[in-house]
């Protein structure tokens, strides 16, 4: 905790009565109170959740990322209202971290807006964009004035932050279109209303899923985005905290897909959750790793009359699964930012062949000079057979790493084609893939080049 958090946390051990303290705190931005909040002791903490109030507290909660803690110093009562104060989204997340008897207590104890909001939010499968949406925006009719429209702005700002897109419904209370906020403060009197109205503003519906609309929302950056129902009502919105959250959660499944694991995991997580979230994925690596292994096997018999060959399996092995690694990270990079054509594809494929291939060369090169002179001189090998290994290695440099880059780089391919996340051709699946291209090569050529 750096010097100004713990110039904050004194404070509440110094002599200063609760109101010089509030005085102090309304001075520091929420996320500053938040912060501080980790040095305090829980008696401290209680205080400064009385001095704040439950609206203050609700709002600094919205900057900590595991409220779960804060929110039991209090009591039933105290965090329902502070949940009540949240926006719907927020206090989701929140009571989902609870325990289901804990989160039934708080929810029949919000107030009934608050519980409807909650409770519509809950009624959500977890990957759906209706999940992931907030209650906190504008709404109003379209045949309002604008003298009227700002009045109904006013009144509602209240209660709603969210209020740089005000959203507009026709007079069934179907959606009809936004306005920006900034025309309708630039506006005129005797402007009407439906001439400041985007009636095509983008949408989505809430039982998308959030994968599937993830970028179109990406692409409208828009400061909140409305969520509708299949009648074209509208239920909340998804805001741009909303979406870097989604994005930052997203990313978190898709790195934890490259690693190998079925889902992501945390610091706390009990060790037998995360067993099985890695279990999966390593039965089946086990089993790609005894076809790998059963290969090795047919050829014994260039092990049996050349053992050196032996030494250098983990180099070839190694580079290959590098090589294609690297290609499946460039690859999936870009089939989330852009949608390629067939011709742009095939063009991503002969781009990571030629520069495996051109690494290949390099590498191939380096691994025929230096392994050449180890070999003669350590292993007392002739200059000539000494340099028949190393180019033996040196080869199957060249041409296991342009065929990792083939596969690297068409696998995550197929999965998306087949409409398959391909974050699930993770680095495992790909390197053991590659184990078994690196060992057919280097075996084979070592068979080709120095036995035949």
């Amino acid at each position: 905790m750096n010097k100004k958090y713990s110039e904050l946390a004194e404070l509440f051990r110094s002599e200063k009565t609760d109101e010089e303290i509030l005085d102090f705190l309304l001075n520091y931005h929420k996320n500053d109170i938040a912060d501080m909040m980790a040095g305090m002791t829980e008696e401290e903490r209680k205080r400064l959740y009385h001095l704040l109030g439950a609206q203050k507290v609700a709002e600094i909660f919205k900057y900590i990322e595991e409220p779960r803690k804060y929110i039991r110093e209090l009591s039933v009562e105290s965090a329902a209202r502070v949940i009540s104060e949240m926006d719907s989204d927020d206090a989701v997340d929140l009571l989902e971290d609870l325990d289901p008897e804990e989160k039934e207590q708080i929810v029949r104890m919000l107030d009934e807006d608050a519980k409807k909001d909650v409770k519509m939010l809950l009624s959500y499968d977890e990957e759906e964009i209706g999940s992931c949406m907030t209650t906190n925006y504008i709404c109003i009719p379209e045949d309002l004035t604008i003298k009227q429209a700002m009045s109904e702005l006013v009144k509602q700002a209240g209660e709603n932050d969210n209020i740089m897109t005000i959203y507009v419904v026709d007079e069934k209370g179907v959606f009809a279109g936004a306005i920006d906020l900034k025309d309708l403060i630039r506006a005129r009197e005797n402007t009407h209303l439906e001439d400041l109205v985007l009636k095509s503003y983008p949408y989505v519906t809430d039982h998308e899923k959030i994968d599937d609309c993830m970028d179109r929302i990406l692409d409208y950056a828009e400061d909140s985005i409305p969520v509708l129902s299949e009648d074209k009502r509208i239920l909340g919105v998804i805001t741009s905290e909303d979406l870097i959250e989604m994005v930052d959660n997203e990313m978190g499944e898709d790195y934890a897909k490259l690693a190998g694991l079925t889902a992501e995991e945390d610091l706390k997580e009990p060790i037998v959750q995360s067993m099985k979230k890695r279990l999966p994925w390593l039965i089946i690596l086990l089993f790609l790793g005894m076809g790998v292994s059963s290969v090795v096997g047919l050829f014994e018999n260039v092990v049996a009359v050349l053992p050196i060959v032996i030494c250098f399996q983990s180099l070839v092995l190694d580079m290959a699964g590098n090589v294609g690694t690297q290609s499946l990270a460039v690859t999936i990079r870009v089939l989330m930012d852009e949608n390629l054509t067939g011709k742009q594809k095939f063009q991503l494929v002969v781009k990571e062949v030629k520069t495996g291939s051109l690494n290949g060369i390099l590498l191939g090169v380096m691994a025929l000079l230096c392994l050449g002179v180890y070999v003669h001189f350590f292993k007392g090998y002739t200059w000539m057979g000494a340099f028949g290994i190393s180019g033996c290695v040196g080869v199957s440099l060249l041409v296991a790493m342009a065929i990792s880059s083939a596969v690297g780089t068409v696998i995550p391919m197929f999965f998306h084609k087949i409409k398959v996340d391909p974050a699930v051709a993770s680095g495992p699946l790909i390197t053991t893939v590659n184990d078994l291209v690196a060992v057919v090569t280097y075996y084979g050529m070592a068979w080709l080049l120095l036995i035949r």
